[in-house]
């Protein structure tokens, strides 16, 4: 509230308080009514929506309030009406005690977007307090040698009304001995004198009663009154006289009850009695009356109250100075009273927002702060400011006026919450401050995307895993807040050899679990990748993506499979030794391999069984037969060795390989063992067959016997041609079943054969020449035909249809001949390409 003093500083306080108005009013605006005193509640003050420019839906959408420093709040806003209204009864006197123009300043704010303007309401005085006087009675004593003129100062009346409303006259009644005088001062007040006009008599009137009357202009006219009770002494023809008529002093605020202000002096030119004074404070004002005391005998002035330089910044008093004989003379004593910086600044927050986006633009008004200091000058002076380091700045907007506003970008990822410490001091000396913290929420802005852990993965799997098992988990993280920073986890569409990447592996939304749709072979793919999407929650969404490496670790789940020698159902492969190989003669080698990979892959050789142990051993790491001994005469032809190949896993699997060796130098003798052999397993391996087949075929045996017959016949025929032709020496054909004259199935004559080992003679006699030639005998169960030499001069290999044939059996062991016994033919030599 301002107002303006009854004082003589009225002019310069109204141009002050114009001043403000207008500092005031170039914030946002301003709007001033006038009301008078007194009205009752809810009535109508002014249009504030019309009279500012608004909407009354601004009003309601800004939450329009009314702020105002002071706890009493006289006026109301009613929004949807858009109109002020007075709240309570409003007593000008009450509110404004020492001021002639009494305000109520304050301001309406609204928000979003914050705006705030000023609203000053006049409060007009009305008459409705009569003139009184501090005390109903007064006494005199008055010589009756008083002379005509003598002045009587008499108590003023107070009226609280201002202006018309105030004291406009005085009368005084009856007016035989008394007349009443009037003398306006410099102060603007007015001075109250009785002034004798006719001189008093004692013995005629010792008791005088005068009526004194205040009345003021109001309508209705109201009045007050004082008696005045005169006692006519004798004489005493000398008034008190003061040394000065106006005295000054000054005192500071605050000071202790007892301090000395002033001292002031009056004389009396009488004597004895009549020359006795006694000091008074005249002041009707219980303001300056409270203040301060004087000392009747001596006159000293001095404290006896709380001195506050912001209530009153001086004091006047009007004293008195009395005799004995009632003769009295007045005088002023103007206190000027000096500040004290002994009041901190007031902080008040007018409007603020407690949550802003962190997308919010530079600039953005966050709070308005009113600033307000009660002392004066220096004192008064207020500079306020904020912590550093933090994105915003505190900016002066008017006079004691000051918005928070952002200074740059937030980000709610590096602090979401601000504490914004505002400090304001003063000038003085020291200096007094006072702080207020405000407490700013940072809302979040989806303005980051999911980052991985890591920037790409890999992960390893046991191959023949169970289908829906957990691989591994990917993790993203999301800077952001709530369903911002809510994670999902996608896989994105691929392919892997051709086949969408989602038939292998899948993975879980809310926890980036990688699950194993089907079992995995690590035979059939080694590795695979794929990429898999992180998406916040956000609107819209934001994501980013990751590269994921399956590599598929082997499981020892494939044996060992035997390349050489190969093993098959209808026939026996046999190895040639000559019984003149050296230690370490190679026989043969057992070629395998296994698809697994790694260690499960790495194969060992073992003899498992064997005819003769001493003769043979297998190479552990390379699978290769070699002799450890010398072979003897006494060595069995038919050699059968069991070679067991095993892989390094764990558990670790093996296959089986059965390697026949025939020891000898010749292939009569390798045909004559290896025929009752091939006899005997077939025989029984065969037997049940047979059997079955004979009850089912017994009926077509005949017929079958001279169908074959017939066309055995035919075929000995043709093949004989074919080798008597021929100019090597060949093994001839014998059908199945064939036997010589004496039934027994062997060989029983002597055929000598030649092996030519050169590329340019044929005729050469070396028989198995070096200890490096093989040679392998291949026998069918059915081949029961003998061996003769037969010499012709045509080469069999010539002919198209020459059952002789070439062919390695083993890459690793070359330059071996080898003999095969088939089904179509009893024998024949197989030489290789060397």
């Amino acid at each position: 509230f301002l107002g303006v003093s009854k004082s003589g500083r009225t002019m310069n306080l109204q141009v002050l308080l114009f001043i403000c108005l207008l500092s005031v009013y170039s914030v946002c605006g301003q709007v001033s009514y006038s009301i008078p005193e007194e009205m009752s509640k809810g009535s109508l003050v002014g249009n504030i929506a019309q009279d500012l420019g608004l909407e009354i839906k601004r009003l309601i959408s800004g939450k329009a309030k009314i702020y105002t420093r002071s706890s009493d709040e006289y006026m109301e806003l009613n929004r949807e009406r858009g109109v002020l209204l007075v709240k309570q009864r409003i007593d000008r006197e009450a509110l404004c005690t020492e001021t002639a123009l009494c305000a109520l300043h304050f301001q309406i704010i609204l928000e979003n977007p914050i705006e705030f303007y000023t609203v000053t309401v006049q409060i007009t005085d009305i008459n409705d307090n009569a003139p009184t006087f501090e005390k109903n009675e007064i006494n005199f004593k008055i010589s009756e040698s008083a002379n005509v003129g003598a002045k009587f100062e008499l108590e003023r009346a107070d009226d609280q009304d201002i202006g018309k409303n105030g004291v406009q006259h005085y009368e005084l009644k009856p007016t035989d001995n008394f007349a009443l005088k009037l003398h306006n001062r410099a102060d603007g007040n007015t001075n109250v004198e009785m002034v004798l006009q006719k001189p008093l008599d004692r013995e005629k009137q010792e008791q005088i009663s005068l009526v004194l009357t205040a009345v003021d202009g109001g309508e209705p006219q109201m009045s007050g009154t004082m008696m005045i009770a005169i006692t006519v002494l004798d004489a005493n023809d000398n008034a008190p006289v003061f040394t000065q008529q106006t005295y000054k002093a000054t005192v500071t605020e605050n000071s202790p009850k007892g301090t000395i202000v002033a001292t002031v002096t009056a004389s009396d030119a009488d004597h004895g009695s009549n020359s006795k004074i006694t000091y008074y404070i005249i002041n009707n004002v219980k303001n300056a009356k409270n203040m301060f005391a004087i000392n009747k005998e001596n006159g000293q002035i001095s404290v006896i109250g709380n001195i506050d330089f912001e209530k009153s910044i001086q004091f006047q008093l009007n004293l008195r100075a009395i005799d004995e004989g009632g003769l009295t003379d007045s005088c002023n004593l103007l206190i000027e009273v000096q500040d004290v910086n002994d009041n901190k600044p007031e902080i008040n927050i007018m409007s603020k927002s407690t949550v802003i986006s962190e997308d919010a633009k530079i600039n953005t008004v966050v709070t308005v702060i009113n600033v307000e200091d009660q002392d004066s000058r220096e004192n008064g002076n207020v500079r306020c400011f904020i912590s550093e380091n933090i994105p915003f700045v505190l900016k002066t907007t008017s006079n004691n006026f000051y918005s928070l506003i952002t200074d740059s970008q937030l980000d709610r990822e590096l602090s979401s919450e601000y504490n914004i410490t505002v400090t304001c001091s003063d000038e003085g000396v020291p200096s007094l401050s006072s702080s207020v913290t405000l407490t700013l929420q940072i809302s979040d802005v989806n303005d980051n995307a999911p980052v991985f852990e890591r920037s790409s993965y890999e992960a390893y799997i046991v191959e023949n895993n169970t289908p829906g098992l957990s691989i591994f988990t990917v993790k993203a993280t999301d800077a952001d807040w709530n369903q911002n920073a809510r994670v999902s986890y996608i896989l994105e569409d691929s392919s892997v050899n051709g086949v969408p990447v989602s038939s292998y592996v899948s993975v879980s939304a809310d926890s980036g679990v990688i699950h194993a749709v089907r079992s995995l072979d690590y035979e059939h793919i080694k590795d695979f990748h794929f990429r898999v999407k992180a998406q916040d929650g956000g609107s819209p969404p934001l994501s980013s993506n990751v590269t994921v490496k399956i590599l598929i670790q082997d499981q020892n789940d494939n044996p060992p499979q035997v390349l050489y020698p190969v093993q098959t159902g209808g026939s026996v492969v046999a190895e040639m030794v000559p019984r003149s190989a050296d230690v370490g003669y190679l026989v043969t080698k057992v070629v395998a391999v296994d698809v697994d990979s790694g260690q499960n892959a790495w194969l060992s050789y073992k003899l498992q069984k064997a005819t003769d142990r001493a003769l043979f051993e297998v190479g552990l790491q390379n699978g290769e037969i070699r002799t450890i001994r010398q072979v003897s005469d006494k060595d069995a032809v038919k050699q059968r060795l069991t070679v067991i190949v095993e892989d390094n896993g764990q558990p670790s699997r093996s296959a089986t390989v059965i390697v026949n060796v025939a020891v000898a130098d010749s292939f009569p003798e390798v045909l004559s063992e290896f025929t009752d052999f091939t006899h005997d397993k077939e025989y029984k391996d065969n037997l049940t067959f047979y059997l079955v087949l004979a009850l089912a075929v017994v009926s077509f045996l005949f017929i079958t016997c001279l169908v074959v017959i017939i066309s055995v016949k035919i075929y000995r025929w043709r093949q004989s041609r074919i080798l008597y032709q021929s100019k090597l020496p060949v093994i001839p054909y014998y059908p199945p079943r064939y036997s010589d004259t004496l039934g027994t199935g062997t060989l029983p004559h002597v055929y000598n054969y030649e092996v030519c080992r050169t590329t340019d003679s044929r005729k050469s006699d070396c028989k198995f020449g070096r200890a490096g030639s093989q040679n392998v005998l291949i026998m069918e169960p059915s081949s029961t035909g003998t061996m003769q030499r037969i010499q012709s001069d045509r080469n069999i290999l010539d002919e198209p249809d020459s059952p002789l044939e070439i062919q390695t059996p083993n890459p690793s062991v070359v330059g071996r001949p080898t003999l095969s016994l088939s089904h179509g033919l009893e024998g024949y030599i197989q030489y290789d390409s060397q």
